[in-house]
C-alpha cells in the first residue's frame, strides 16, 4: 500500500463531489488502468471540445442559447483537466494551483 502522500487523486467525484483517492503501489492494477483510461477518455473530449469552441467563437450566427450551452460544456471539461493536472502534479511533488 503506498504511504498516505502518494494517494492518486482519481479523474471522478465521490459523493457530494467529494474526491476520489486510490491507494495502491498496482500502477498496472485494474483501478490504475481505469483512472488511467478515463484520463485519456477526458483529455481526448477537451481536445475535440476546443475545436468545437473554436468554430463556434469564429461563427458570426451563433446565438447566445449556443454560447451559453459551450460555456457550460467548457467549464465541465476544465475542471476535469484540471482535476488531471492536479493529481498528476500531486504525484510529481508540485503544490496545488493557487485558487482565483
Amino acid at each position: 500500500m503506498t504511504a498516505q502522500n502518494e494517494l492518486r487523486l482519481l479523474p471522478w467525484s465521490g459523493p457530494e463531489g467529494k474526491p476520489c483517492y486510490l491507494s495502491t503501489d498496482d500502477k498496472g492494477g485494474y483501478m490504475s488502468r481505469l483512472a488511467d483510461n478515463i484520463e485519456a477518455d477526458q483529455l481526448d473530449a477537451a481536445v475535440i471540445l476546443l475545436e468545437h469552441a473554436s468554430a463556434t467563437l469564429d461563427d458570426q450566427d451563433a446565438n447566445p442559447e449556443d454560447l451559453r450551452q459551450l460555456t457550460g460544456e467548457l467549464t465541465g471539461i476544465l475542471r476535469d483537466v484540471l482535476r488531471i493536472a492536479t493529481g498528476r502534479g500531486h504525484l510529481l511533488g508540485v503544490s496545488e494551483p493557487h485558487r482565483f
